[in-house]
């Protein structure tokens, strides 16, 4: 059934592949974000400040779903602007909130992080946390319906500040280094953008995902120096590795999860774009940004 779908931050990083995926299920989309993107088409865009409570309210009239992947998505911006964090991140949100509830919107999908179960996750992990539980409380006390996804750790081909994976190579491409501030131990479950957007697709579509928090990763667990060591390989074997052993401190080591008394079904790709492929698809669109 067609659906008017609001993506706020739409242009941004996995909200573009996900109005990609929205656009192939024929829904009517709003991608409702500050700044414009190459990558979305502009007949979706409609300029929006989540922080301007009217403007958001106008762009959720008559919405049936609504997305929020808006705010500050940057774990260590947030430690050097935690006010602007708090802001964006929480009354930002709840602007949204408000909106689904006076507008009577079906279903609420928020983009939460794993670092909202991780102890390390700074003010950026606890900005989403706290937002996980005003959205539990949206719930409980106005019925609106809701699903949180915490997402992982999502790469792909396109430019955006936070696509470690892509900046990663792009870094590598310009200097011939890849620097890292941890010892390469650090794991991480890698899973394309592509694929997220499909499973975050899905997720309206189905009832059992209803008031529900799901964990979104990849299938693909590496270290860091094995995601080093891959894409050195790939670009000819010349890429100087460099480990400063600093602690990594703002980023958790083995494990996203803490204890928390809530638990969260994991969605997992099937099938899925694979670690190389995907890399080999970032490196050719560096090159065409760098030919552009």
């Amino acid at each position: 059934m067609r659906k008017r779908i609001v993506v706020f931050g739409g242009n941004g990083f996995i909200g573009s592949y996900l109005i990609d995926e929205l656009e192939k299920r024929g829904h009517d989309i709003v991608s409702a974000d500050l700044h414009k993107s190459q990558y979305v088409d502009e007949k979706y865009f409609t300029k929006c400040d989540i922080m301007d409570r009217q403007n958001v309210m106008d762009i959720c009239e008559d919405a049936d779903i609504v997305y929020n992947f808006a705010g500050m998505a940057n774990l260590d911006s947030a430690v050097e602007n935690p006010i602007r964090t708090i802001e964006l991140n929480i009354i930002g949100n709840m602007n949204i909130l408000e909106a689904c509830r006076y507008n009577h919107v079906e279903r609420f999908i928020y983009a939460s992080s794993a670092y909202a179960m991780n102890d390390k996750g700074s003010f950026y992990g606890i900005s989403k946390l706290s937002s996980e539980k005003i959205i539990e409380e949206y719930y409980k006390k106005y019925g609106l319906r809701f699903t949180i996804v915490r997402y992982g750790s999502v790469y792909g081909e396109r430019n955006y500040s936070n696509n470690y994976i892509y900046n990663l190579i792009k870094f590598a491409i310009e200097t011939g280094k890849i620097v890292h501030g941890g010892d390469g131990e650090e794991k991480r479950e890698y899973i394309h953008a592509a694929d997220v957007a499909k499973l975050s697709a899905d997720i309206f579509e189905c009832d059992d995902f209803i008031n529900r928090h799901l964990i979104l990763t990849g299938v693909e667990v590496m270290k860091r120096k094995e995601l080093f060591e891959m894409i050195n390989e790939i670009l000819g074997g010349d890429i100087e590795i460099e480990y400063k052993r600093d602690g990594y401190k703002n980023h958790y080591k083995t494990t996203p999860y803490s204890f928390r008394p809530i638990l969260s079904k994991k969605l997992l790709p099937n099938p899925y774009i694979d670690m190389g492929q995907g890399m080999v698809e970032c490196i050719k669109n560096i090159y065409n940004e760098k030919d552009k």
